[in-house]
């Protein structure tokens, strides 16, 4: 799809990605500020909001964190009444964690907040401008996640 034609990036175009990451990120960030939870916490209830229910190592692996770590995370996140500990039926040695509805408002809120942000910057661009940006996005997200660059690429809950 392109390949062919592809060229190396030129160094302006290298810096315009990265301009473009550190102010999503920024955005992303922005999203979280001023709730009553971290950002690792909000990471794991985004997993949780993604997965679905999902035992603790799965969302150790989802958040490339150790066990130990989604431990402490779910035991604040517990208490605050934002996600519930179960275990596996067929084995009760294994915790699963769950989104109560505190924590899928929190998850919603922040998607609401960051597609806000996002609605006023596209909508001050021209339609074709934010079609080819559209185009252009979607087409790194499928590089980005193709398995033959690794795991180093895999999305990251954010």
């Amino acid at each position: 799809m392109g390949d062919a034609r592809a060229t190396k990036t030129t160094a302006a175009e290298l810096a315009a990605f990265e301009t473009a990451t550190r102010d999503l990120v920024g955005l992303a960030l922005r999203s979280v500020e001023q709730l009553e939870v971290s950002l690792p916490q909000f990471r794991l209830l985004l997993v949780l909001h993604e997965q679905g229910r999902s035992t603790s190592t799965q969302c150790a692996q989802a958040l490339s964190v150790a066990g130990s770590s989604v431990t402490r995370l779910a035991d604040r996140l517990h208490a605050s009444g934002h996600l519930v500990r179960g275990a596996e039926p067929a084995n009760r040695s294994v915790v699963t964690l769950e989104l109560t509805d505190a924590g899928r408002r929190v998850v919603n809120q922040v998607s609401n907040n960051r597609r806000r942000d996002l609605r006023r910057v596209l909508d001050r661009l021209q339609p074709a401008e934010r079609a080819a940006c559209a185009t252009a996005l979607d087409r790194l997200h499928v590089l980005l996640a193709d398995t033959t660059l690794g795991n180093a690429y895999s999305p990251f809950p954010l």
